[in-house]
């Protein structure tokens, strides 16, 4: 993707894992989610005008790739951790949509209902009506060190 082009598809995906170390199960995490092989540029949280979304295909190892993305790691053995995201399709094709993000200690039910509403909120916040509201949450009872994310990943292709 070329600096500045606008991303053209977008995808929710979602993992846990066990690690060794914090960063060992954080990477287990986005193994476990399908994109442990892509370089994540963590970037705010909107979708550009006419995005879709899209089923995660052809990502070739080693892309750099934008994604708006929540984590949460948990050394604290029986802890339940989950991590959520939510895109607020906007009613209008021009105008941008919203991507929200959140993590916590607790189950996913609620992580997601949380995060469902922030996204509401922004974009009544930016006075846009929502055509669609997508969500992914994951939780994860950790066993040692546990890491659970949510991403909703920017492609340049529909």
């Amino acid at each position: 993707m070329v600096f500045g082009e606008l991303p053209k598809g977008f995808f929710l995906a979602s993992g846990s894992a066990e690690g060794y170390t914090p960063l060992n199960a954080f990477d287990g995490a986005l193994i476990n989610a399908g994109v442990g092989d892509l370089n994540l540029v963590k970037v705010s949280s909107i979708i550009p005008p006419g995005s879709r979304e899209i089923k995660p295909r052809g990502l070739p190892r080693g892309a750099i790739v934008p994604a708006a993305y929540a984590f949460i790691i948990s050394d604290i053995p029986g802890e339940v951790i989950s991590a959520a995201v939510a895109v607020a399709v906007p009613e209008q094709e021009k105008d941008a949509g919203l991507i929200m993000e959140y993590s916590a200690r607790g189950h996913r039910e609620e992580a997601e209902e949380i995060v469902r509403n922030m996204a509401v909120e922004g974009m009544e916040t930016r006075e846009r009506g929502v055509k669609e509201l997508k969500s992914l949450s994951v939780e994860y009872k950790v066993q040692k060190i546990g890491a659970a994310v949510a991403a909703v990943v920017l492609w340049p292709y529909h």
